[in-house]
């Protein structure tokens, strides 16, 4: 599957932005999905959320009740509601996308992902 991220840009503290993640060659719906950051270059990923192909939805503590990730089988497009943005949400964020993996958590999909988006940069300035 192919993924092509949007969304995203310069933004106040304790405003919102929404990405979305559109794919392309296959139904996500049998996919494990994800959103991944990197506050830098040469950091690691970090996991921000996933959601599994049965539908459950797990959130890294540091964004609990402030994003909310969500999926349309019909557009094929996996999206991430970022509210109440701080500066240490600041970050190139990218989806991804591993067939089949039940297993959805952030570590797994990050070994097992084959198919990235290509990056998009949110800055939050306080």
């Amino acid at each position: 599957v192919q993924l092509h991220q949007s969304g995203g840009g310069p933004v106040s503290a304790g405003g919102a932005l929404r990405l979305s993640c559109a794919a392309s060659g296959h139904s996500l719906s049998t996919y494990c999905m994800g959103w991944f950051r990197q506050a830098a270059p040469g950091q690691e990923r970090e996991g921000v959320a996933t959601r599994a192909p049965d539908g459950d939805i797990a959130y890294a503590d540091a964004v609990k009740g402030r994003f909310s990730l969500s999926q349309d089988n019909m557009k094929n497009t996996l999206y991430l509601e970022m509210d109440n943005l701080k500066p240490e949400d600041t970050g190139v964020y990218y989806c991804a996308a591993a067939h089949g993996l039940y297993d959805c958590w952030s570590s797994n999909l990050a070994n097992l992902a084959r198919s990235w988006g290509q990056g998009t940069q949110v800055t939050v300035s306080s």
